[in-house]
């Protein structure tokens, strides 16, 4: 049977819950790490996943482990999809420990990424100069996420410091703060060594902060978003989602899998 342009599902079986935004969206947004994809496989990532995926880190520092080429090419397509791109924040903490702010930049703009991260997970960042990167990339029309958390194991959340920075952060065009969480997602954040939600932490965060649509949650693992979102419902942002799990992330979302089949039957 040819399948024809103008079939669709039915909406009640495509998305249950009845509210998915199309992108580009305010809410529930889903960021991926990329910690190695080659053409092919970030081309295959496109082709499947980019109406689900809302954000590409090029993970850590590796973004001038690429081949130039290579990483140009990711940053168009992933651009024509509709999708923010942009290095990992820890390699703008290198810059900085580095003194080459300016070249970083410099670099960021021309290979044509559309994003900044700008964390302080591994060095101390004075609030100054968080202020000062935010307000450059806003200023350079990129998408400014930052972060908040170490990166050490055993680290965890000072509610003080957290209301303060996303507070701040927001104020400098900051489009989402993120709470750290690492690719493993475990012993960090609201995390404990086992990768289990702090609920008492969690809801501390909740209590303190200006708005749930400023966060971006960092949960490498389903049991992790599947809580979370039971927690604070489908429309959360979550982040360092593999590769792998967009498609079955954005099942999750819609009530199109056993751990959140409720979704699509709730009455709000």
């Amino acid at each position: 049977m040819e399948v024809t342009s103008h079939l669709k599902w039915n909406p009640v079986l495509a998305d249950p819950t009845g509210r998915r935004q199309a992108k580009p969206r305010t809410l529930g947004k889903t960021m991926v790490i990329d910690k190695g994809l080659g053409l092919n496989a970030f081309e295959d990532l496109l082709s499947t996943s980019e109406d689900h995926l809302d954000m590409i880190k090029i993970g850590f520092g590796t973004s001038p482990l690429y081949p130039q080429r290579l990483l140009k090419a990711k940053i168009d397509m992933a651009k024509a999809s509709g999708i923010c791109i942009y290095p990992g924040g820890t390699f703008l903490e290198v810059a900085i420990a580095q003194d080459a702010v300016s070249s970083f930049f410099d670099m960021v703009l021309a290979l044509g990424f559309n994003g900044l991260e700008v964390s302080d997970g591994t060095i101390e960042v004075k609030r100054k100069l968080r202020n000062e990167l935010i307000l450059r990339g806003v200023n350079e029309g990129l998408q400014v996420i930052t972060e908040y958390g170490k990166k050490g194991w055993g680290s965890s959340i000072e509610l003080d410091e957290l209301i303060e920075t996303v507070t701040i952060d927001a104020e400098f065009g900051a489009d989402l703060i993120t709470i750290e969480a690492r690719e493993s997602g475990m012993g960090v954040g609201i995390f404990d060594t086992q990768g289990n939600c702090k609920d008492e932490e969690l809801h501390k965060v909740l209590s303190a902060i200006p708005g749930q649509h400023l966060l971006l949650w960092e949960a490498p693992l389903k049991n992790q978003q599947v809580h979370l979102m039971q927690m604070l419902g489908p429309d959360i942002h979550l982040g360092n989602i593999s590769t792998h799990d967009i498609i079955s992330l954005e099942a999750l979302r819609r009530g199109l899998r056993s751990d959140t089949l409720s979704f699509g039957t709730r009455k709000e």
